[in-house]
């Protein structure tokens, strides 16, 4: 009686002796230029501005060494600072939620198969590539009480009409709303997350009876979390570093409406011309930024679903 023998797996043979050193040595190489690059141009600058931030520097000044006599002033004698990061944290609060929202919502509608889908998809991702000043100048225009767009629309419906960034009270939803004009990044971010969905867990759900809202509350909102963690760091990131706006806009205006800490660490470094007091902000908004984000990871742990692995 024959046996038949398995044939043993071969070996991948790793490279040795002068290979493997040539290998080690052009990876090295290869990553050189990312790692200079990143120690020059993002690593130095930060560590240049933190020991500025214990600095008096001026432009055209002499330098001082003042410790954290920056920081010090910062949180007792600096109203303004209070006053732009309340504006910056209200203005998150209401411009992520809202653009998520519309993103959500039009990528569910984008993934439905319906004619001209394509065209439609387009369309609603084109308000992204209006450059930031350009959008502006745009809306700047639309909320223009006298003949702008919304007020002309307003009017024509025999609505009241409004002031919005032209008023201390609607100058910050205003802008909120602009920012959920650009809701294409997120959208199409959404849409990739909803054709990632498995198909049989809707099959599921309709087999039990379930309707629209089931499938959405059960499957759909479950399996999309973890790209609306992400969406949702992604815009708390870019909603704490907001400037344009406030700068082609509003001026921080009316009555510090719409200071946005950006804004605010801008004009005092390059038109107060303090250097130092700005690069202590800029440290400060850096550690807000990072605070607000662990906070958001930890948060994870208790809504973010995933479906492999060990869960949440």
């Amino acid at each position: 009686m024959s046996t038949v023998s398995t044939p043993r797996p071969r070996r991948t043979r790793r490279p040795t002796g002068g290979l493997a050193r040539m290998e080690q040595r052009w990876g090295v190489l290869l990553a050189l230029p990312v790692v200079l690059g990143f120690l020059v141009f993002t690593i130095g600058p930060m560590l240049a501005s933190f020991v500025i931030s214990l600095t008096d520097w001026t432009i055209g000044g002499e330098v001082n060494w003042v410790g954290l006599d920056n920081y010090r002033q910062m949180f007792g004698d600096d109203a303004l600072f209070g006053t732009s990061l309340r504006v910056t944290l209200s203005y998150t609060l209401m411009a992520v939620p809202l653009t998520l929202a519309v993103g959500f919502g039009v990528a569910m509608l984008l993934n439905r198969d319906v004619r001209g889908r394509g065209l439609f998809r387009v369309l609603y991702y084109l308000p992204v590539l209006v450059p930031s000043v350009a959008s502006a100048v745009l809306w700047t225009w639309v909320y223009n009480p006298e003949f702008g767009l919304l007020n002309q629309l307003l009017r024509g419906a025999g609505l009241p009409t409004s002031r919005w960034i032209y008023d201390a009270d609607t100058a910050l939803p205003s802008l909120a709303i602009m920012a959920a004009w650009g809701f294409g990044n997120a959208a199409v971010i959404f849409l990739a997350g909803l054709q990632g969905v498995p198909r049989h867990l809707y099959e599921a759900i309709e087999m039990d009876g379930g309707g629209p809202w089931a499938r959405f509350r059960y499957v759909t909102l479950p399996m999309m979390t973890p790209t609306i963690f992400y969406n949702l760091v992604m815009g708390l990131i870019a909603t704490f570093q907001v400037f344009n706006e406030a700068y082609v806009m509003t001026q921080g205006g009316p009555d510090n409406a719409t200071l946005f800490y950006n804004f605010y660490l801008y004009r005092t470094a390059f038109t107060e011309g303090r250097l130092g007091y700005a690069s202590a902000l800029a440290w400060v908004l850096f550690v807000v930024m990072v605070a607000v984000t662990a906070l958001v990871f930890r948060s994870a742990r208790r809504w973010v679903y995933y479906e492999t692995g060990d869960g949440r």
